[in-house]
This record gives structure tokens, C-alpha cells and sequence, in this order.
């Protein structure tokens, strides 16, 4: 991340994989088996939302709780599953099975290190399903190769955009308007984050967001600007601080319980 208002630079230099070197992750490991791994998506956020909206958002948070928490932070996943956004240009998507190999292959090189607690901090829910798929996958696999600790392997998945505090919010500042896709509240995060980057665009009245989704073309059929139901209008880069500091207070409390569960 560039913007320094989200972590300091010795914050950063310390809880971030990329930025380590692998005697500071051994040391790492010595004190904790958590990690966190921030996913999004790289895919249309209707006429005023960044294309990468939900990996920026994940990103973000993600790093404001291994802040908070003293946890490592992997590299962002930033292509997910978003097979139904690419009528739009820019999109670009994973398929499931695809997905699923991608997870698998980062929670077994971490598996091997001495990692056994993966949180994923998950800014896409088109990414759940897959999630839940490539976490079964997994736990089969690792048994498969027979990796010494296989059996202590756990993930976890945590939506920032359904904790219920930012989830309250969102509904409290922008009621029906909030939508299901390029929200206010996802478009606020990367506002505060890059507040360079805020567009400006006109909107057409909404559209509905009760329809089904099924492929690419009937979504851009249904959905011609590619928002569901949302006025990303309404977003301000202060909303999005608070969206940002209520999802890391959240999440934070989330990873903290799961790694210390048995």
C-alpha cells in the first residue's frame, strides 16, 4: 500500500511476507502459526468505482489488522472469481476450478513453512463459494501428501464488508441505496485510501439488484451501468475511514479468537 495513512513504515516493513526476508518469518513462526491473506477481485465497479475496488478494500483492512494484531501478512490475491462481471471491460476473473488450485497452492507452501492458521480477508462475495470449495480441497490434499501437521491445517474466511458493524453503518448512512454491488460503503474504502483516484461520473436512475445472477451477458443485460441496486454517489472518502476502522476493530477481534482456538 502507498498511502501512508494506513500503516507506518516500520509497521509495514515488519508484518508484511513480501517485505521480509525468510529468517524474519522463521522468527515469525517461532511466536505464532497465523497468518492473514487479503483476496479481492479485479472487476467492474459500475460507472464511479475502481476496477480494483474489493482487493484494494481486502488489502486495506488486511493490513490494518496484522497492524493491530502483530500478525503476517501474505501477498494480496487479487484475481478472484468474477466469471459474471466480464461483459465489462477491465474485468478479469479466475474460474472456480482455476481459484481453487490458486488457494490451494499458497495454503500449501505456507502449510510447509509451519503455517496452520490462514485467515482470508475477503473483499469479493463472489469469492465465497470458492472459498469454501478450495478450503475442503485442501484439507484433502495436504492429508494426501501427507504433510506432517496436515491434521492442525484451519481457514477461515472473513467477509469485511458483512461484519456487522461496518454492515449497520452502511445501512444507518445510505439505507436502500447501499445496493449489493458498487456500493458506497466499498467505493468510501478506496476513496480513503486513494483519494487520488475518486471519480466522478453521471449515474442513471438504479437498478433493481433482485435479479439472479447467472452469466456475463445477461448481467450486463440486466445491469447495463454495473451497479445492483447502489448510489456510489453517496460515498465520501470520511465514511470510508469509518468503514475502514470499524472492519479492522471487527476482523481483528475475529483473527485473535480464531488462532487461539484449538
Amino acid at each position: 500500500m502507498k498511502n501512508a495513512q494506513l500503516l507506518d513504515k516500520d509497521a509495514d516493513l515488519k508484518m508484511l511476507l513480501h517485505l521480509s526476508t525468510w529468517q524474519e518469518v522463521e522468527t515469525y513462526l517461532e511466536q505464532s502459526r497465523g497468518i492473514i491473506i487479503p483476496i479481492g477481485s479485479t472487476e467492474q465497479h459500475g460507472p464511479t468505482g475502481l476496477i480494483g475496488t474489493d482487493a484494494i478494500c481486502a488489502e486495506a483492512i488486511a493490513h490494518g489488522v496484522g497492524e493491530a494484531t502483530h500478525a503476517l501478512v501474505a501477498p494480496t490475491i487479487n484475481v478472484g472469481m468474477a466469471l459474471h462481471h466480464t461483459g465489462f471491460p477491465g474485468t478479469i476473473s479466475l474460474r472456480p476450478s482455476t481459484m481453487i488450485q490458486v488457494v490451494r497452492d499458497y495454503i500449501t507452501s505456507l502449510t510447509k513453512a509451519g503455517f496452520t492458521k490462514f485467515y482470508f480477508i475477503n473483499g469479493h462475495g463472489g469469492n465465497v463459494a470458492t472459498l469454501r470449495a478450495a478450503f475442503a480441497e485442501t484439507y484433502a490434499y495436504l492429508e494426501d501428501v501427507q504433510i506432517s501437521h496436515a491434521s492442525e491445517v484451519q481457514c477461515q474466511v472473513a467477509n469485511w464488508f458483512m461484519s456487522k458493524s461496518v454492515y449497520k453503518l452502511a445501512h444507518e448512512l445510505y439505507g436502500d441505496e447501499e445496493g449489493s454491488h458498487a456500493t458506497p460503503s466499498e467505493v468510501a474504502v478506496t476513496q480513503y485510501v486513494y483519494p487520488e483516484a475518486i471519480k466522478e461520473a453521471p449515474l442513471s436512475p438504479q437498478v433493481n439488484d433482485k435479479h439472479g445472477i447467472y452469466g456475463a451477458t445477461d448481467f450486463r443485460r440486466r445491469y447495463p451501468d454495473g451497479r445492483m441496486g447502489s448510489n456510489p454517489a453517496l460515498a465520501t472518502p470520511e465514511h470510508g475511514k469509518q468503514f475502514y476502522d470499524l472492519a479492522v476493530k471487527e476482523l481483528s477481534s475475529g483473527y485473535l479468537e480464531f488462532v487461539s482456538a484449538e
